[in-house]
């Protein structure tokens, strides 16, 4: 279970690393981490002042900022609104878009491109029932956020037949996630993003990883012994993160720290 606040010997520990380190590594989710949810995920804008905080540290204190998130990769980097680009992992690890604009997305099998065009035809019935169908690259993910509570279950029940049976003829995994389902791909996550993060930046660079949702828990998973996972939500939840953020307050603090912290260090290493 997560430990609730900024203060304590787990972020304490990866302060006094950031202190000492010639780099290190920052990756973050985006929907529900920096940005609030929304109905229309277009709107989903960073809380006030998160996008400043992300060009300050990229700027100015020698951290890889890398944001992992769900989303297409080129959403993301339009919705953050910040004047320096990050590198962005999208569509929970099969697309990796590069500051410089480079962009790469890893096929997904034949077998599993087709069963994901059968699923598509599933939730026709649930669209009828007011869903939003979003398509991604290699998912497709299904949403009741803002529907009338009592329309949930059959939404979900319209979808969730069909979908588990496509997840047993081909490699398709179904997840839920804060507000709806979503139909996956098997064969990245957002783990193999932190993973592949954390091995180009080497094991002596202190890291974190900043996420909320349910999706985001291979990545915590992935972070034990190499860095801190850090669950971000107003509510504490079951999960395998080490400390609790709520935003947009605490998330500030956290990120204001690290860019103290290292600004500090890179200002004694220059002097």
């Amino acid at each position: 279970m997560a430990i609730q606040g900024l203060y304590n010997e787990l972020m304490d520990a990866l302060f006094s690393r950031l202190e000492r380190a010639q780099a290190a590594l920052l990756m973050l989710d985006y929907d529900g981490t920096l940005a609030p949810f929304q109905i229309d995920p277009l709107q989903a804008r960073p809380y006030p002042g998160i996008a400043e905080a992300i060009d300050a540290i990229m700027q100015t204190s020698g951290t890889r900022l890398v944001i992992i998130s769900g989303r297409r990769a080129a959403e993301v980097k339009t919705l953050l609104g910040t004047r320096v680009h990050p590198e962005v992992w999208g569509s929970h690890g099969w697309e990796r878009l590069r500051p410089d604009g480079a962009l790469s997305l890893e096929r997904a099998p034949p077998e599993a491109l087709n069963a994901m065009m059968e699923a598509v035809h599933v939730a026709e019935r649930a669209q009828q029932l007011g869903a939003r169908l979003e398509r991604k690259p290699n998912s497709i993910a299904l949403h009741w956020r803002g529907l009338p509570q009592q329309r949930v279950p059959q939404v979900r029940a319209a979808v969730e037949g069909g979908w588990t049976e496509l997840c047993r003829s081909a490699p398709l995994a179904m997840l839920e996630f804060e507000g709806g389902l979503e139909l996956r791909v098997k064969g990245r996550t957002k783990a193999n993003a932190v993973l592949t993060m954390l091995d180009e930046c080497g094991p002596d660079t202190p890291a974190a990883f900043l996420g909320d949702d349910l999706t985001d828990e291979d990545a915590f998973v992935a972070m034990r012994d190499r860095g801190l996972a850090i669950l971000v939500r107003p509510e504490l939840r079951p999960t395998q993160a080490q400390v609790w953020l709520r935003p947009p307050e605490e998330l500030m603090e956290f990120l204001r720290d690290w860019r103290e912290i290292r600004q500090a260090f890179r200002s004694g290493a220059a002097s």
